[in-house]
């Protein structure tokens, strides 16, 4: 099972603040029944240092004893607007793939929507798979689901973090995340772990929505 969300480098953004704690949100993963992870730290202010990005990854990958770890980045955004897709896109997007991660303003409006839309799709043109990182956070999509199934109807994959099951990182994803689940729109379920414990999140989301492993359909 793959994990394609998840803040385990270490010392790099609001996640793993060290190497120690890195190792120990390995084992939490791999207890949860995770067989692979990408590691995915946010490309926005005030963390995003691509180098150093790298060489944590390197550094965990030595020490994680030969478990599969990938590269990639939960992309927001503003940031992608600011380095620009065609110059970053491609070195943003799952190391050995061509999906792309994608996380949208939390506080955005049904009107912003037309300017994701123009990026995902200049995305696909490209050839990338777009993932919709955690839609049950977004305002747009809490008052209006059909946003949603737009981006599905676009050709987007959308990922639930699996910290909805405790009402989510702002309290109130919990009801669009089970409408979201009611309709079929949900492609993933990841962890979007920031620390050892989330990984409980996923066990407890994985048993009640079993049809959805954190790597897709099963």
């Amino acid at each position: 099972m793959r994990d394609i969300h998840c803040h385990i480098l270490p010392g790099v953004d609001d996640g793993a603040r060290d190497l120690t704690m890195s190792l120990e949100m390995l084992r939490a993963a791999r207890s949860a029944g995770v067989t692979r992870i990408v590691c995915t730290p946010h490309c926005r202010d005030p963390y995003f240092d691509y180098e150093r990005m790298r060489a944590s990854f390197a550094l965990l990958r030595e020490h994680a004893g030969g478990f599969p770890l990938t590269m990639g980045f939960e992309v927001a955004y503003p940031k992608l607007m600011e380095l620009g897709i065609e110059q970053w896109a491609r070195r943003l997007c799952f190391e050995g793939s061509n999906e792309f991660l994608l996380e949208l303003d939390p506080r955005c409006t049904e009107r912003d929507f037309i300017d994701y839309e123009r990026a995902i799709v200049q995305l696909q043109g490209m050839g990338m798979s777009v993932i919709i990182a955690h839609p049950e956070r977004y305002r747009a999509i809490q008052e209006n689901i059909d946003l949603a199934e737009r981006l599905v109807d676009m050709g987007c994959l959308l990922q639930a973090s699996s910290d909805f099951m405790a009402g989510g990182r702002f309290g109130a994803e919990k009801k669009p995340a089970k409408r979201m689940f009611k309709r079929g729109l949900y492609r993933y379920i990841a962890s979007d772990a920031h620390c050892p414990e989330h990984y409980g999140y996923l066990k407890r989301a994985l048993r009640k929505y079993p049809q959805r492993g954190s790597h897709g359909r099963l």
